[in-house]
């Protein structure tokens, strides 16, 4: 997902907020030497970014950790289901 700079910003993104909103973020950004659209856009990426590492990123505890790389240095041959799925996949897939 690439980030633009301001010579290649082309999209726009609008909302709504209260009036106290507005005043608020308006002093935030004011603070800053930012326009409102500089922080708000900031703030949101780096919100967004933050949310995405969460739920992209893999928290395991020690049992869990060993088991993960037992597996990955251990591993179970495929069962008869798996490897019919993987037939399935192969037929319905098409691959890039």
């Amino acid at each position: 997902m690439p980030l633009g700079n301001a010579s290649t910003k082309s999209t726009r993104i609008e909302t709504r907020a209260t009036l106290e909103q507005k005043q608020l973020i308006e002093l935030a950004a004011s603070y800053q030497g930012r326009s409102v659209s500089e922080f708000i856009v900031g703030h949101a990426e780096a919100a967004a970014k933050q949310v995405i590492q969460e739920y992209e990123r893999l928290h395991l505890d020690r049992e869990q950790s060993r088991i993960l790389v037992d597996a990955l240095l251990s591993p179970k041959r495929p069962n008869k289901s798996l490897r019919d799925a993987a037939r399935r996949h192969k037929k319905q897939v098409t691959s890039r």
